[in-house]
């Protein structure tokens, strides 16, 4: 522990403020974040249903490793339509993680945000990384071209393919395939918070039959099931719906 001077907002003095040192390692060696004493002390709260897309957000912070509580909301009896809920979602919609001061909702950002918080250089590509371009891509691709597209076809929605952000319906899936063809991961043969973000969605639809289980999705999936940090957030999940007694 050691004293250091902070700056504060001009309004306010500077004071002086207890800091430590934590240790991260990354795929550039260990670095060393500072961190404010009462920042270290304070955990990540994640409003969650585990029937919800807080059940990936789960997975995302056992990747990246930093403390947590999850905050229920019976989402089956409309809680996420509560007051407390909608002054921090005014969607009324979970996920919603708030980290401090900071509030992160929709699950793709979450993890971005995570990764970049406590993970860079590792789970995240650091910005002067050119792989960082691929890992947006891909994260990003997942809510707002593979989700929508998969609801379109099953759902039967007639729209103009021209002016859909989502496009073709075919033309999504092999582009998901070219995103996986030869390489392990997103990034190749190195896992990221893309692989979450991106991976969950394609774990979630061959789960439930909204992606036919061709060799390519399934070998992913099986690489992503072997995640310890996966298999960790699924028995959290899991615990939860047995304390809940949900079905």
């Amino acid at each position: 522990m050691r004293w250091s001077r902070v700056r504060r907002p001009s309004s306010i003095p500077g004071e002086l403020r207890r800091t430590s040192e934590f240790p991260y390692r990354t795929d550039r060696g260990i670095i060393r974040r500072r961190t404010t004493r009462k920042e270290s002390s304070m955990s990540i709260v994640l409003y969650h249903h585990p029937y919800t897309r807080a059940a990936n957000v789960v997975w995302m912070l056992e990747e990246v490793g930093a403390p947590y509580e999850l905050h229920f909301v019976d989402a089956k009896a409309g809680g996420q339509k509560a007051p407390e809920i909608l002054a921090l979602n005014s969607m009324g919609k979970l996920p919603i993680l708030v980290d401090g001061g900071a509030v992160v909702t929709e699950s793709a950002a979450i993890g971005l945000y995570l990764a970049d918080r406590y993970s860079l250089g590792e789970l995240a590509p650091r910005t002067d990384d050119p792989a960082r371009a691929t890992y947006l891509r891909w994260s990003l691709f997942a809510p707002s071209v593979v989700e929508p597209g998969s609801m379109a076809k099953r759902e039967g929605w007639s729209f103009n393919e021209g002016a859909a952000g989502w496009g073709n319906h075919d033309a999504m899936l092999e582009a998901v395939r070219s995103a996986l063809r030869d390489r392990s991961y997103i990034l190749g043969d190195r896992f990221s918070m893309a692989d979450v973000i991106f991976g969950g969605t394609i774990r979630y639809m061959l789960g439930f039959g909204l992606l036919a289980p061709e060799p390519i999705f399934e070998s992913y999936v099986a690489r992503l099931n072997e995640r310890p940090a996966l298999k960790r957030a699924e028995a959290r999940n899991v615990a939860v719906r047995k304390e809940r007694g949900l079905q």
